[in-house]
């Protein structure tokens, strides 16, 4: 038995679509399990349509697709920046700096979360956000050097 409507996009296969907010709820399971699947679903509540997807899929794609760090080596120590996001750290070490630029990040994320997130300079920083949102430490620490876990 299906729980799910099939939609057609343009060029896109069927899209696990549900109609309402309630209709999501009473097949979590569905949604949840096609969302691991890599399935497209969508769930339409008042005149919006949000994606559900694997948290870690979503994760790595950011990755990819993400600004990338700048680590400098300056005056004896480390500094790390990502050119147009008003976000950096320094350290005595390169460690140091990738951990303070770590804490550096959670500390904008919050920020553009509790307000940042509609000021012009900033809400297009969103695929930013999410991508340190979904991180661990370690994830984002690699990120940041390049290199993905």
């Amino acid at each position: 038995m299906t729980y799910f409507t099939y939609v057609s996009y343009p060029c896109v296969m069927s899209v696990r679509s549900f109609n309402s907010f309630s209709e999501a709820r009473g097949h979590l399971k569905d949604v949840l399990d096609a969302a691991a699947d890599g399935l497209p679903v969508v769930v339409h509540r008042k005149g919006t349509t949000a994606a559900v997807v694997d948290a870690d899929r979503l994760r790595r794609l950011l990755n990819r697709l993400g600004p990338r760090a700048e680590v400098v080596g300056e005056a004896g120590g480390w500094s790390v920046f990502i050119p147009g996001i008003p976000v950096a750290a320094d350290g005595a070490t390169f460690d140091e700096a990738i951990g303070e630029m770590v804490d550096a990040l959670r500390e904008y994320a919050e920020d553009w979360q509790d307000r940042l997130l509609s000021a012009p300079n900033h809400r297009e920083n969103w695929p930013l956000v999410q991508l340190i949102s979904l991180s661990d430490d370690e994830q984002l620490g690699a990120w940041l050097v390049g290199s993905s876990v």
